[in-house]
């Protein structure tokens, strides 16, 4: 169950062991703890959103809460549909030290390898019903996942406009650390990719 809790645990003075090893040695074995719990639950959070969605969804990815060298800054899973696996185009949820995060995404590191590029992930921008999600957070790929989000409604359509070939936006909804406690997360983010299921399959048109 993710809780406010949950976002304290990014709260750590280094990541990567290198430097834990270097500065405060005593603090890897519960740093290790406390991540192997809280990813776990993670994992199942992941995993019963899943169950939620059911078809066409594939099975998630979720990604480890280490790389062999470092710990991660947050934890990171994302969905796409099981016949866009080979897709950059992705419902992203990310939980980090400030919010929980789910949105519509480019996973830019994917990209050399999409069936579609990134042109056409922006085709979810065409026709864009500002007044249906008009309560959505959005912000430009430049923005950090720590940033200060702006509302749909507080922009204009000429503000969405790219400005080069590798522009793209994200669009979703977050819950802030300390409003975790009020929201039943699995349904927070299944709800929201359901909302956004129309602009996914736009991506894919």
């Amino acid at each position: 169950m993710l809780t406010s809790k949950s976002c304290e645990l990014f709260n750590i003075p280094y990541f990567q062991f290198s430097q834990l090893k270097k500065y405060c040695t005593e603090l890897i074995p519960q740093i290790k703890q406390d991540y192997k719990l809280a990813w776990n639950d993670w994992k199942q959070t992941i995993l019963q959103v899943s169950q939620q969605l059911g078809q066409p969804f594939a099975e998630p990815h979720i990604e480890k809460w280490c790389n062999g060298w470092q710990v991660r800054a947050h934890f990171f899973a994302y969905f796409k549909y099981e016949f866009n696996q080979n897709s950059a185009a992705i419902f992203s949820v990310i939980l980090n030290h400030r919010r929980l995060k789910v949105c519509l995404d480019w996973h830019c590191y994917r990209a050399d390898r999409s069936q579609i590029n990134v042109q056409q992930y922006n085709q979810w921008l065409n026709q864009f019903d500002f007044k249906r999600f008009s309560n959505f957070d959005i912000w430009h790929c430049n923005e950090s996942e720590y940033d200060d989000f702006r509302q749909v409604k507080q922009l204009s359509p000429s503000t969405l406009i790219l400005q080069s070939e590798e522009d793209y936006w994200c669009i979703g909804q977050n819950i802030e650390a300390k409003d975790l406690n009020n929201i039943d997360a699995v349904e927070f983010i299944t709800q929201t990719i359901r909302d956004l299921v129309p602009l996914y399959e736009r991506c894919h048109c």
